[in-house]
């Protein structure tokens, strides 16, 4: 009795902690022209289009951000939220389903149901009732608004999605602006994939464009171009120190180079993203 009295305890403990962290964040919302919207909080970034046909939200943070997120959409826009796509399957970028699913029509490629599917948890609503292939368009708020799945590269269910008309891209969890990325081998990410799809998408964008990263602040082409760049050398280090024999805990310990330790972060250290480079590279 004991024993079960304190394991309750630490739950109440932990839950009450969760509150609190969730407690102080506050969503703060970036216009960016042609009624698209960029909102931050605890997460990952979202992006909003908003107009006479009403809202479609691209990714919805954690689950106890819902009536805050909610709240910011309502001083965008009296018109309701019809439709929300998700980047990817993480619950920073999900946890908001299966509050905005209850009067939204959630889209996501077919690997995000499958992979929330596993979760007995989670209610219907936080599923995607659309899924696709390759992508889909909205025609929308006199917007292009066009959605794009890339192959394995953060995870298997990634995509991106352009807001044509306005030239705005939001890249999910493709791009962490400034930081070291999470490439999520155990669910389908991919070392060279990543690269690949960032470099693909980079030919796509300009110098004008607007790009909301997964996490970080509104980025643009050239930050684009400086994260391939760290992407190219730190691969090529690993792949040749591995060739050279060398372990990964003696990489850690030579440490990644200094132009790069500025992009190690609470979530991705440098002694994560090396193993995440040792692991996904042959």
């Amino acid at each position: 009795m004991k024993i079960l009295a304190f394991i309750s305890l630490l739950l109440i403990v932990f839950a009450a902690q969760a509150d609190d962290r969730f407690a102080k964040v506050k969503i703060t919302t970036t216009s960016l022209g042609n009624g698209i919207y960029m909102l931050t909080g605890s997460g990952g970034n979202i992006g909003v289009s908003a107009g006479e046909d009403g809202m479609l939200m691209v990714d919805d943070q954690y689950a106890p951000l819902a009536d805050k997120i909610a709240a910011a959409l309502k001083e965008l826009s009296p018109n309701p939220l019809k439709f929300v796509v998700n980047t990817h399957v993480h619950g920073d970028h999900t946890g908001g389903n299966a509050h905005f699913g209850q009067q939204a029509t959630i889209f996501a490629h077919h690997a995000v149901l499958e992979r929330l599917s596993e979760n007995n948890e989670l209610p219907r609503s936080a599923m995607p009732v659309v899924t696709y292939d390759d992508g889909v368009t909205f025609h929308f708020n006199g917007e292009t608004i066009r959605v794009v799945h890339y192959p394995s590269g953060h995870t298997d269910g990634d995509s991106v999605i352009w807001f044509k008309n306005a030239n705005v891209l939001h890249m999910g969890d493709l791009f962490f602006s400034g930081r070291f990325p999470f490439i999520d081998l155990k669910r389908g990410g991919s070392v060279m994939g990543y690269l690949n799809n960032v470099k693909a998408i980079y030919q796509q964008t300009d110098d004008n464009t607007k790009i909301i990263p997964g996490h970080g602040p509104l980025a643009t082409k050239a930050d684009l171009a400086t994260k391939i760049r760290m992407l190219e050398t730190q691969i090529d280090w690993v792949k040749k120190s591995k060739a050279a024999g060398k372990s990964a805990e003696t990489l850690k310990a030579e440490g990644v180079p200094t132009e790069w330790k500025s992009w190690s972060w609470r979530f991705i250290d440098e002694h994560r993203w090396i193993d995440t480079l040792y692991q996904g590279l042959e």
